[in-house]
């Protein structure tokens, strides 16, 4: 009976094995450990620098290097780098998350849609994903930015609809060969309705591969915004945001003089994505231990 609940790889003893290989790989610890600092010095950022980064300003310390005082320095207006910085990381996290959320969300409905019930919605989810994904993913986002105007909800909903598309085939695939498994074609054969099919035992058979692809998602979404914020297309000044402090930095012609204004914007970026490609890459090669064996 314990096929007519769940394929075997979402069994208990399946996942502590998944836990076991997840934890054996040192990308997968280093990800893991990235992406908690990283969240962690983003949520303390009010503990640790107790001030408002868009007000606090000091004229007389305009573009100041790395010191005691100002451990990353200052920017054009005085402000203390390092607060912008960590605050600048939230407000990306922030975005990435809920954009990834957003195409995640409609994405696997519209891919369970598609894949369950075939037929004509299948063909026009279909033409709509591949029109998506026909553009390059920033163009899109660009498109989308600059109909609805520049904000971080802007930038949200931009980020988002580019993840659409992608979710959408994920799961649009993984539906066409889970309802053909015996365990579904067993709850079918007991006269289980089509959204009790979908909800309880197809779904929760796809949670895996959509993990993954979410997790990586999070560090192109966090490129896409802020490549939008660098292209004025995102939050405003004094808000900060890492793609608009690159932009800002270049635009008023002291990138060059005060190279620190964009290093740590530039790295922070880094570190974000890289700790979630590699959460991504463990996180895969743990659930799907034959990822690993064919990479």
């Amino acid at each position: 009976m314990e096929s007519l609940t769940a394929p075997p790889d979402l069994q208990p003893s399946s996942l502590r094995k998944a836990t076991q290989r997840f934890l054996k790989s040192i990308s997968a610890r280093v990800g893991l450990g990235l992406t908690v600092g990283i969240i962690l010095l983003a949520l303390l950022a009010p503990v640790l620098r107790p001030f408002d980064p868009s007000t606090a300003r000091d004229f007389t310390a305009r573009l100041s290097p790395p010191s005691a005082k100002h451990w990353l320095g200052t920017d054009g207006l005085g402000r203390d780098l390092l607060t912008l910085v960590w605050y600048g990381t939230r407000i990306s996290l922030l975005i990435s998350l809920l954009s990834v959320t957003l195409g995640l969300a409609i994405g696997t409905g519209l891919g369970l849609v598609a894949g369950y019930y075939r037929g004509w919605l299948e063909r026009i989810i279909g033409w709509i994903t591949d029109i998506l994904l026909a553009f390059p993913s920033i163009l899109l986002a660009i498109a989308v930015a600059t109909v609805v105007g520049p904000s971080l909800q802007s930038v949200m909903l931009a980020v988002g609809v580019v993840q659409i598309p992608i979710f959408t085939r994920l799961t649009r695939s993984m539906v066409l060969s889970l309802r053909e498994q015996g365990f579904v074609q067993t709850v079918r054969a007991f006269g289980a309705k089509s959204g009790r099919i979908i909800f309880r035992h197809i779904l929760p058979s796809s949670l895996a591969p959509l993990i993954v692809q979410a997790t990586l998602s999070i560090g192109t979404a966090t490129l896409e915004a802020a490549g939008l914020g660098f292209l004025g297309l995102g939050a405003k000044p004094p808000t900060p945001e890492l793609g608009t402090m690159l932009s800002d930095s270049f635009t008023n012609g002291y990138a060059l003089s005060a190279p620190w204004t964009i290093l740590m914007p530039g790295l922070m970026i880094t570190l974000i994505v890289l700790a979630f490609n590699l959460l991504g890459d463990g996180l895969r090669d743990s659930l799907d231990p034959r990822a690993g064996l064919d990479a």
